[in-house]
């Protein structure tokens, strides 16, 4: 995020959700649900199964994310 057009947009997203939230336009748990689908996240043994890896192997070479204390792996290139 250290480009500063992503900050502006990350900043409006921002604002957006929270005053949706505000009036209750907004699903929290759906807005989840759609990020997870562009975020592309698994969880590590899933991404290990799907991708026939072993645990290890990609805890140390992908990159990982911890989300609500559980991990993830962010492979959304």
């Amino acid at each position: 995020m250290r480009n500063p057009v992503n900050k502006r947009h990350l900043y409006k997203l921002e604002k957006y959700v929270y005053n949706a939230m505000k009036r209750d336009e907004l699903d929290i748990v759906q807005l989840f649900q759609r990020l997870e689908i562009y975020a592309n996240l698994k969880s590590i043994s899933q991404y290990a199964k799907d991708n026939k890896l072993s645990y290890n192997g990609v805890k140390k070479h992908r990159e990982i994310i911890t989300l609500f204390g559980c991990k993830f792996v962010a492979d959304n290139k």
